[in-house]
């Protein structure tokens, strides 16, 4: 997975000397895949960390069960919250090989700070999803 990969989900591609890489993962910390495989080559995530910061990364779990995701991403945006000198990229966590749908795991992140770039659409399909009309910025 190149990083020019991500430069379609998001309005600029990741900038490794800026950005922390955000990603979904199991709870063992096994990177051998997709974003999570990214992280690990390229942002130095730790093989047996699958929760929290790791490197220039921070790792979500998404193959423990639907709740389990909804926690992880409020520890996530309460962690982006106490760094505000920090960039997030927010991968599509949960998108691939955990399977779960953009419009739904999108509105998860309608709370995220400013400092969190989202996948392009998933601030308005949040917004959309509770009701809110969606934000004229371009994500």
């Amino acid at each position: 997975m190149a990083s020019e990969e991500y430069t379609q989900e998001h309005e600029r591609p990741f900038d490794s000397a800026k950005d922390i890489f955000v990603f979904g993962t199991n709870d063992e910390g096994r990177h051998y895949a997709g974003a999570a495989k990214y992280a690990q080559e390229h942002c130095g995530a730790e093989p047996g960390i699958g929760v929290g910061p790791t490197g220039r990364a921070y790792a979500i779990p998404t193959m423990n069960g639907w709740n389990r995701l909804k926690d992880e991403v409020q520890h996530f945006i309460e962690y982006a919250d106490q760094h505000p000198e920090q960039s997030f990229f927010v991968t599509r966590v949960g998108c691939g090989l955990a399977g779960y749908q953009d419009n739904g795991v999108a509105p998860l992140f309608l709370h995220a700070p400013a400092n969190c770039l989202l996948p392009l659409g998933w601030r308005d399909l949040a917004m959309l999803r509770e009701g809110l009309p969606p934000s004229p910025k371009v994500y």
